[in-house]
């Protein structure tokens, strides 16, 4: 009778599934162990209490005097204090908070000399700022990688010789060469060119990060269009046949009937493609767009906390992927019901 059992039964006996969860309980404890071994090993301080500063922070403003002088006058002004310093015959106003200064009536002050020091606004850190330029540059390559790869994948099935061709020689130079030396020669090829000629009409230069964008969703694009092409042929030809019969145009067969049945098939791949857009926007720091990595790159070197911001930025990114994979995923099943 145990022989009779399927190996699926008997995974899904309660007790093997529950050694399972040990097991998976087990490998994450030595990984976490094997990690805090290693940071003692190499005699490593965490300083997790730092890294707060890096999403928001109040910014520090200290004001020093330019030229000696003496102060005149002390005053309440509200909850704040009026600084009168008399300098050369006139006289300066610093409005500051109570209790940020050190000075009294008659004190002498010497070029240099700290006035006053107190807490400003709060500010986003330069992680916030990095994560915030990955989810714009992210967002904007996908909608026109979107636009991009379904242009041409209706024309890569097109029977039009300069559509077809046009959009295979499109897929095949874009996908046949690295994408970090297309973000290259976007930035430093056409980005230099364009910007000159832009700057020899008086015309202002257009900001490093739309060349960014503009190389990753043409690099991206090139893979939907492949997609596109994979779903549009999945559909039986009948229904095209049956669309034009009823006097549709190639186009409108396409976007009324083709694609939104073809939407089912392509969004798995097409969520997988964007998920690598979020990842290759990395790529982007080395023509000095501050995304994500940048910013991580720029804070460990200020601070040496190496393997805090890392993991953190790793973190962020798994953040940014997994709501795109369930987003996706509740797509699939709107569809699927439809």
């Amino acid at each position: 009778m145990e022989s009779n059992i399927s190996n699926i039964k008997r995974l899904s006996n309660p007790m093997t599934y529950w050694l399972s969860v040990a097991g998976f309980i087990a490998l994450l404890f030595i990984v976490l162990g094997s990690v805090y071994y290693a940071t003692v090993a190499v005699e490593y301080q965490w300083r997790w209490f730092k890294i707060p500063k890096y999403f928001i922070y109040q910014e520090a403003i200290s004001v020093y005097a330019e030229d000696s002088g003496e102060v005149a006058a002390i005053r309440a002004n509200g909850d704040k204090f009026d600084l009168v310093i008399e300098t050369d015959g006139e006289s300066q106003t610093y409005t500051v908070p109570k209790g940020s200064f050190d000075l009294d009536e008659g004190d002498m002050i010497s070029p240099g000399d700290k006035i006053t020091e107190y807490e400003g606004n709060w500010k986003p850190g330069i992680l916030a700022k990095g994560l915030w330029t990955t989810l714009k540059i992210s967002f904007l390559a996908t909608i026109f990688g979107i636009f991009l790869g379904i242009i041409g994948g209706v024309a890569r099935v097109s029977d039009t010789p300069v559509l077809k061709w046009s959009a295979m020689t499109y897929v095949e130079i874009i996908r046949g060469s690295p994408l970090l030396v297309q973000i290259m020669i976007f930035y430093f090829v056409l980005g230099t060119t364009i910007n000159k000629i832009l700057m020899m009409n008086g015309l202002p230069k257009i900001n490093p990060e739309w060349y960014g964008i503009m190389a990753l969703s043409i690099f991206t694009g090139a893979y939907v269009v492949e997609i596109v092409r994979a779903g549009i042929e999945a559909i039986h030809p009948g229904q095209i046949e049956a669309a034009r019969s009823a006097g549709m145009t190639y186009f409108q067969c396409m976007f009324y009937i083709v694609l939104p049945q073809a939407l089912k098939t392509i969004l798995p791949p097409l969520a997988g493609q964007f998920i690598n857009l979020i990842k290759d926007s990395s790529l982007l720091g080395l023509i000095s767009i501050r995304e994500l990595t940048k910013a991580t790159r720029e804070g460990i070197t200020t601070s040496l906390q190496t393997f805090e911001l890392w993991f953190l930025c790793a973190i962020l990114y798994l953040l940014m992927t997994f709501t795109l994979s369930m987003c996706v995923q509740y797509l699939e099943r709107r569809t699927a019901t439809k």
